[in-house]
């Protein structure tokens, strides 16, 4: 009777591995495994360093890739590989990799670009001029000095008539370029940006010039009152696709054979620029998260309970989470338990 239960065991691990093995062939559209499979060591500890995802009643994914090879996938809850998760505010991240592509495509000239050419109308004739120096690159660092419309101001925007309007006729509470406010509204108005300079919405801009090349297409998400796609909230990805995302940041914005945007704008979006004063441990590049994992640098894109894309490049790892939206009390230890997490899949990768 034990032989017979080992032999089970055996026999699950194997079915576990072959499961693995094909996953890593094909993730998001992107072929990550040339050949075999991952290292048998890798494996061991990736298995031991993921065990406690099992005790986190609100996770619904993680996925786990090192060097471009799939090492862990997990669902949980009822979710599946190809179930979209709402990514929440990773969407930033999002965001940020849209406007590295449409500098690529020359729709914009640089991030040092002001803004106010294409909102007159919505700044509007009283605006204070120093809203005429918030320019692209304030946008993606939160530091346009614009009072927020995340928070308690969020309900009062999104029910506004007009988001991109509310969001630019915010007062300044500091001069832009100075501070880091976290502000959805900020990530919005590159969604509108995005579609004057592109002349398409910011869904169409996404797929041509982002998911396509990626392998999958963007499911559509909500659009504010003017029909602007929401810039920095409720997109829809798979955690396949989230993965996928990531490993283009790890390639140097590069997938097969084509460049989607220049080495220079991963090392330009990775650089350090706000730090959040909820938690002196993170730091904001253009969209991304940045803060130590294991003592290794790493970056991510970080959704409002627990959506997430880990990439933490001097290992070569890409690691990322899907979780119940519906946040209950639990939700910093939740969050707590992702970092604790990343910091052991990270430890795992490392040697």
């Amino acid at each position: 009777m034990a032989s017979r239960s080992a032999h089970r065991r055996q026999l699950l691990r194997a079915l576990c591995l072959s499961s693995a093995i094909l996953a890593a062939i094909w993730v998001g559209g992107i072929r990550l495994a040339a050949d075999g499979a991952p290292d048998p060591g890798l494996s061991a500890r990736m298995v031991a360093a993921t065990a406690p995802a099992g005790q986190l009643p609100r996770l619904r994914s993680l996925l786990v890739s090192v060097d471009g090879t799939l090492v862990h996938e997990q669902y949980r809850g009822g979710a599946r590989a190809t179930t979209p998760a709402n990514i929440k505010s990773a969407s930033k991240s999002v965001m940020s990799a849209l406007v590295g592509v449409a500098l690529a495509q020359g729709h914009l000239t640089t991030t040092s670009e002001p803004i106010a050419p294409h909102f007159a109308a919505d700044l509007g004739p009283a605006a204070d001029p120093r809203k005429r120096g918030i320019t692209v690159e304030h946008l993606l660092t939160m530091q346009t000095g614009l009072e927020s419309t995340s928070g308690r101001n969020y309900g009062a925007w999104v029910t506004s008539a007009n988001w991109v309007r509310h969001a630019l006729r915010q007062p300044l509470i500091a001069d832009p370029g100075t501070t880091m406010e976290y502000s959805t509204g900020n990530s919005h108005v590159l969604s509108a940006l995005l579609t004057r300079v592109t002349k398409q919405s910011t869904w169409q801009f996404a797929n041509q010039g982002l998911a396509r090349p990626l392998g999958f297409s963007l499911a559509r998400w909500p659009q504010d009152p003017q029909g602007i796609y929401f810039g920095g909230n409720e997109m829809l990805m798979t955690p396949r696709q989230m993965l996928a995302f990531g490993e283009l940041y790890l390639n140097d914005g590069r997938v097969g054979e084509r460049q989607l945007f220049p080495p220079d704008w991963v090392k330009r979006t990775f650089v350090p620029r706000g730090r959040s004063r909820w938690g002196s441990d993170r730091e904001y590049g253009y969209g991304w998260w940045i803060r130590s994992l294991a003592g290794r640098t790493g970056y991510y894109a970080w959704g409002y309970g627990g959506q997430f894309v880990f990439v933490v490049p001097s290992v070569r790892l890409v690691m990322v989470t899907t979780s119940d939206p519906n946040v209950t009390r639990e939700r910093r230890e939740h969050l707590d338990s992702i970092y604790g997490l990343a910091e052991r899949v990270v430890e795992a990768a490392a040697h």
